[in-house]
């Protein structure tokens, strides 16, 4: 049986703790080396079967590894989460149980692979979303410099806050996670939006774009947002979490400005999402 113990929480009543387990992907091309690189987070429950899991996925992650190995296989690496998960929901068949471990088993037996587990450790958790973003902020994702005001932000910073603000609002679970586009664009395609919602017959999605970092992500945002608007019988909705509030004055943020505006895609600056959060709760309800 899982182990559970309980703590006070703000007068919200206790948290619910309860041990898990959790295993650390690596990435090793040149296994007679054994040199090695964390790639991704898998964390979940051995008594339920309920999982989490996360890979890298920004553009900044993939180079890292290019630098470490120059000779790395990208194509692999941005399907390996889709892959996974098939394989793990095949696994588990229609009963969704803990199954899908059994793939876990069967990669541990396999010494050939590139891409390793490392040892499984355990973990006390009263909320999987929550343990696995400390898990990939502890062990996989890129250092982070000390943070001066006005730093750029990357989309894992914005995410983060995102997935805060709508813990704190209670529509986590209202909400579905990293969707993939390809049922709308083109089988293989690896993007995924970072939330999406439904209401009333219509479907949303938020997705956040980092500004400083890469206003080029909006051209991509607009061609997905126009192909899921062109394939789906539901209405739709999109929302771009940006990093900065856009400046008219300022010529790169017109740019992002205006293809978001021309895709129907509402720019939601980071420090008033708290406030847009707050006005669609009701809507979701």
């Amino acid at each position: 049986m899982a182990e559970f113990s309980t703590e006070p929480t703000n007068g919200h009543g206790p948290q619910v703790y309860r041990t898990c387990a959790y295993r650390i992907l690596r990435y090793t091309p040149d296994l007679i080396r054994d040199e090695w690189l964390n790639i991704g987070v898998l964390v979940f429950d051995p008594q339920s079967g309920e999982r989490r899991l996360r890979l890298i996925e920004a553009q900044e992650e993939y180079n890292r590894v290019r630098r470490l190995h120059p000779q790395a296989d990208e194509s692999l690496l941005r399907g390996l989460r889709d892959d996974l998960e098939d394989r793990f929901a095949a696994a588990a068949g229609s009963e969704g149980s803990g199954e899908w471990q059994q793939v876990l088993e069967k990669w541990d037996n396999t010494l050939s692979n590139a891409l390793q587990l490392a040892p499984q450790k355990g973990v006390s958790a009263n909320d999987l979303d929550t343990e696995i973003e400390r898990l990939y902020a502890d062990h996989v994702a890129l250092p982070q410099p000390p943070t001066r005001v006005g730093a750029p932000s990357s989309r894992s910073t914005l995410r983060s806050y995102c997935s805060q603000v709508f813990r704190q609002a209670r529509l986590w679970e209202r909400l579905q996670k990293s969707v993939r586009v390809e049922e709308y664009t083109f089988p293989g395609d690896p993007m995924r939006l970072d939330y999406s919602y439904r209401r009333n017959g219509t479907r949303g999605f938020v997705h956040t774009l980092s500004v400083t970092r890469a206003p080029a992500d909006a051209k991509l945002l607009a061609y997905t947002a126009a192909r899921i608007t062109a394939k789906t019988t539901l209405g739709t909705e999109f929302a771009a979490v940006t990093d900065v509030a856009l400046d008219a004055g300022n010529e790169r943020h017109r740019f992002v400005r205006d293809t978001l505006r021309d895709a129907g895609i509402e720019p939601v600056p980071l420090e008033g999402f708290a406030v847009w959060t707050a006005k669609l709760k009701p809507l979701l309800h």
